[in-house]
């Protein structure tokens, strides 16, 4: 697995007014945007290629993170500015030229977290998406998908988060028509033929969606460098 993909396009309505004059990922967490500590992790990790997907105020993200030379990695943007953002699945499916033919990483550009993401994962025959799974955090209690015997299903009393954090195979967007869609309609069709398997993860991860939670980082990561950032 060579290529990773991180979602960066959308406008970030939650996060307003941050929003307003800045795009969602070069928000800092720790003095370091938001999208910056993803491209660390994973240049860290061995991907060589990441592909990123603009629209808010994208051409702000290309100026601040350039080829990704400095981190040892090639940046590759998927240009949504003019049709705007097309959400998780749309944005994909408009990226796959640049994602290839093999199976890659999605990964998105809202969340922060300890997880290692892992080029050397190898999705199970007949699996199509491997999804990163977390306990349920105060604002999503209900959680998303259930999980049994390493499979994600839709339906089950115990759900779990999805982390926003995936392993796909480009079969599970190629026949997809281009334009706006949303990722867990796709797979939750996916998991009716029993091709969507998973894992929880009980490391650190946070959903950075509103000032509050990324104040909230802000004070996390104080308390680790045992300074206020």
């Amino acid at each position: 697995m060579k290529k990773a993909m991180i979602l960066a396009a959308g406008r970030g309505e939650r996060m307003r007014p941050l929003t307003d004059t800045i795009p969602k990922p070069l928000l800092e967490i720790g003095g370091k945007p938001i999208i910056v500590w993803h491209i660390e992790k994973l240049a860290n990790a061995g991907f060589g290629e990441i592909v990123i997907n603009i629209a808010h105020f994208g051409s702000k993200i290309t100026e601040a993170l350039g080829d990704g030379s400095r981190w040892g990695v090639k940046l590759l943007y998927s240009d949504e500015q003019k049709e705007g953002a097309l959400e998780s699945a749309g944005g994909i499916v408009k990226a796959l030229p640049l994602l290839g033919d093999e199976p890659f990483l999605v990964v998105n550009g809202d969340v922060w977290c300890d997880y290692e993401f892992d080029k050397d994962f190898k999705l199970q025959d007949g699996i199509l998406a491997h999804l990163i799974l977390v306990p349920n955090p105060p604002h999503n209690l209900k959680g998303d998908f259930c999980l049994k015997d390493g499979m994600v299903s839709g339906a089950g009393n115990k759900k779990f988060t999805f982390s926003g954090i995936g392993y796909y195979s480009p079969n599970l967007f190629r026949w997809l028509e281009y334009g706006k869609r949303g990722l867990g309609d796709v797979l939750r069709e996916a998991m009716m033929f029993d091709a969507v398997s998973g894992e929880v993860y009980n490391g650190l991860w946070r959903d950075i969606g509103t000032p509050e939670r990324l104040e909230e980082v802000n004070a996390l990561i104080g308390e680790k460098n045992g300074r206020k950032c």
